[in-house]
């Protein structure tokens, strides 16, 4: 199966003190990046002999993501990677909106560490260079995630680690990465310049909007794609 080539070098990170958290980790990175596309079904025997791990441990880690909201469980069928509803998409840009927003109008004065930014706007440029676009999606949640990170809370970087894993579950079923990514290139180092000059007002007002528009592109591709057959 294509999507478990490289699963079995993941085993790796499980150490001795292998545990569901750990696993659910591995899968949440996998789901994220697409190796288990929106609507896939996990198979146990595979997942579990290529990570090493019992029954049990993988059950478990199954039902984390399904608490997150990246699988669910048919009866009788199995476990599969969630497809997000138009609504799921709205509501994760309103909690995104929420949170980014709060997070940059929280600041207070500067310096502010922006290394980790400035490193995903880097990263999405070069992508773009390379026609990468997948790779440009990426950078782009990095870039959200080095955002959250500056808060420097462990709880809310761990509730947006899900919101936007659950995101790339919907970027995964556009079909043109390049049309819906390519914009926000420049939004980012818009906001990353404000806040090297200690704007915190002019960034946050910078987001608002970038989130706002970029919710209403995504739900209009996501409402017509997901009424596609997968």
């Amino acid at each position: 199966m294509a999507e478990l080539n490289g699963l079995a070098d993941d085993r790796a990170l499980l150490g001795r003190t292998s545990t569901a958290e750990r696993v659910s980790d591995i899968l949440r990175s996998r789901i994220a990046d697409g190796y288990f596309p929106p609507g896939k079904r996990l198979s146990e025997d595979s997942i579990g002999g290529a990570l090493g791990v019992s029954r049990n441990t993988l059950r478990e880690a199954f039902r984390l993501l399904t608490h997150e909201r990246l699988l669910v469980h048919q009866l009788n069928r199995g476990v599969f990677v969630r497809v997000l509803t138009v609504e799921d998409v709205e509501d994760i840009y309103r909690t995104r909106g929420l949170v980014e927003c709060a997070v940059v109008r929280g600041l207070g004065k500067p310096p502010y560490g922006l290394d980790g930014l400035a490193e995903s706007v880097a990263d999405g440029r070069r992508a773009a260079h390379e026609g990468d676009w997948k790779g440009v999606g990426t950078a782009n949640i990095h870039f959200h995630q080095e955002l959250v990170a500056l808060a420097g809370s462990a709880r809310t970087d761990e509730l947006m680690r899900s919101v936007f894993a659950e995101l790339r579950l919907a970027f995964h079923l556009v079909d043109d990465p390049k049309r819906l990514h390519e914009p926000y290139l420049a939004r980012n180092g818009q906001i990353l310049e404000a806040l090297q000059t200690g704007d915190h007002e002019q960034a946050e007002g910078l987001l608002a909007v970038y989130l706002d528009d970029s919710r209403k592109r995504v739900t209009e591709v996501y409402s017509r794609r997901v009424a596609e057959p997968l």
